[in-house]
């Protein structure tokens, strides 16, 4: 592992309270960064950015690895619980919260070198940010505008269950360096 976000990814499973921190701190600030210049426009559009609970949204970066690193960094971490995640798709996940607003969720994927979503990604990309998550109030609404006034469209044709009883869809965004950043926006179950 060579890279600055490798080594912080490694760092996510030490033993050290600190260190892991400090990864965490790391690989939220890139990911963040990068799905925020990919998305800046969206916090003109007044209502857009309501849904979106600006001016301070609740922002969870979603890292994908693979299973051994999930245990090992699931272990580091006080073995957090594991999402419940809707059986057609290919992931297993749990959240891990720092100081400093600070949210991961950590991903991997159920058939490693199978065909779902984080599969395929950690195939081509490696281990890695793989989303950025956006809490959002209408997760109906914010998709319309995001097709309507931004030319945005949706990877799903409609909103689907997510983890934990929220729903999602998501958006592959093209960042100003020409890469491209996938949303989720995720909508809390509501409360009955």
């Amino acid at each position: 592992m060579s890279s600055p976000l490798a080594q912080s990814i490694m760092d996510l499973s030490s033993a050290d309270a600190s260190n892991r921190l400090t990864a965490a701190g790391e690989i939220y600030r890139l990911g963040r960064a990068t799905a925020g210049s990919a998305i800046a426009a969206w916090w003109a559009e007044s209502e857009l950015s309501a849904l979106l609970l600006g001016p301070n949204p609740a922002i969870t970066v979603g890292l994908a690895v693979q299973r051994d690193t999930f245990g090992r960094i699931r272990i580091a971490n006080g073995t957090p619980r594991l999402a419940d995640v809707p059986p057609d798709q290919d992931a297993e996940e749990f959240e891990l919260h720092f100081t400093e607003g600070i949210s991961l969720d950590i991903l991997t994927t159920r058939e490693p070198g199978g065909s779902g979503a984080i599969a395929k990604y950690l195939a081509k990309f490696g281990e890695g940010i793989q989303q950025v998550e956006y809490r959002c109030a209408d997760v109906d609404r914010a998709t319309q505008i995001l097709k309507d006034k931004f030319g945005v469209a949706a990877v799903y044709p409609a909103v689907r269950h997510g983890a934990d009883g929220t729903r999602v869809n998501f958006f592959l965004v093209v960042s100003p360096d020409g890469g491209k950043v996938l949303i989720e926006l995720y909508e809390s179950p509501s409360r009955g």
